[in-house]
């Protein structure tokens, strides 16, 4: 049996950063734990958990939707944290289309947003806010006080029954409160019986076969036109 967490946030919110920390805050998660990136062409980040000793791999999407790519590998990562003997598991997204949910029903999710990315931020990042159990709020030394209660203030406007956190990614203040959650959270035997929390978007279309020439020609499939 696996705990499985899923961590979603667009980019450069600091989602590797507040994993590491949450990791490192209680030494029987370090053991036990693995973790795997979804990511598009490259990523550094297994780099990164290897300097700190942290299990961790890296699943490249290429040209597709790396949150399809990681739907479809699920179950594939649940068999690897398994002959690994880990007993949490935790995905990170690319964090690059924030209409996708890249959350399951009953795992736990976690959206991490960045608190100088705007006030208006989590009314802009969809299901990935919306749908998460957990919100931590990264950078937030860097604003007032003011400034952080008016970010918590969207963020339940949006999702009113989430858990938001305020975890700093270069201490670590506050990570061990995320880490007990994790600790916390149910656990599954393989993602075969799991489900999405929210459709991923609808997409078919020439484009997406790779047509690159642009004009009503060569536009098939699911299209939707601009109203102007």
């Amino acid at each position: 049996m696996v705990q499985l967490i899923t961590i979603a946030g667009p980019p450069s919110s600091g989602k590797t950063s507040v994993i590491i920390k949450m990791i490192e805050s209680i030494p029987e998660l370090k053991q036990e734990c693995g973790v795997i990136k979804f990511d598009c062409i490259s990523s550094l980040d297994e780099e990164q958990y290897a300097k700190h000793n942290i299990t961790a791999k890296t699943g490249l999407a290429g040209n597709l939707c790396p949150d399809h790519y990681f739907v479809s590998n699920i179950n594939e990562c649940f068999d690897w944290a398994k002959s690994n003997g880990f007993s949490t598991l935790i995905t990170e997204s690319a964090g690059l289309c924030n209409r996708c949910s890249p959350h399951l029903k009953e795992v736990l999710a976690v959206c991490v947003l960045d608190n100088l990315s705007g006030i208006n931020t989590p009314l802009k990042t969809g299901p990935m806010v919306k749908l998460a159990d957990v919100v931590v709020v990264t950078k937030s030394d860097l604003v007032s006080q003011a400034e952080r209660e008016v970010f918590r203030f969207k963020i339940q406007q949006v999702n009113p029954r989430c858990k938001v956190l305020f975890i700093n990614g270069i201490t670590g203040q506050g990570a061990d409160k995320l880490a007990k959650l994790a600790l916390q959270s149910k656990e599954h035997n393989s993602a075969t019986q799991l489900k999405l929390r929210f459709s991923m978007p609808a997409a078919l279309c020439s484009y997406c076969l790779g047509e690159t020439r642009v004009g009503e020609d060569f536009q098939i499939g699911l299209n939707r036109k601009i109203k102007l």
